[in-house]
């Protein structure tokens, strides 16, 4: 089992749900967060001074997948939020040790298969 943490851009998102949707992936958390990439800042007057914006908005999607579904998760999430620009985003892979599903206590690939 793995974890897919993928750092987007906020414009990407519905095309990446879409892609996963399309992908048979289900299950994910979204999460809007702030970081610095390899943009080029921006500089911005707010009241009369100059502010170095360094801290871009970005959303970042948190899927646990089973080992089969990692490379269709990471192919999804590429095709759908790739511009060809810098700051398109990353993709993170880690290992997971154990999943349990609260409502049932099902346990590892049990608890990250949908349920139909």
């Amino acid at each position: 089992m793995k974890l897919v943490k993928a750092i987007i851009r906020p414009s990407k998102l519905p095309d990446v749900l879409r892609a996963l949707y399309q992908a048979e992936v289900h299950g994910l958390t979204v999460s809007r967060v702030r970081g610095h990439g390899g943009e080029v800042e921006s500089v911005q007057t707010y009241r009369g001074t100059t502010v170095k914006m360094e801290l871009r908005d970005k959303i970042m999607l948190d899927i646990g997948v089973s080992d089969e579904f990692v490379s269709t998760t990471v192919d999804a999430i590429c095709d759908s939020a790739a511009t060809g620009s810098v700051g398109d985003g990353k993709i993170f892979v880690l290992p997971v040790d154990q999943v349990i599903r609260v409502r049932t206590r099902e346990e590892d690939q049990a608890a990250v298969t949908p349920e139909r």
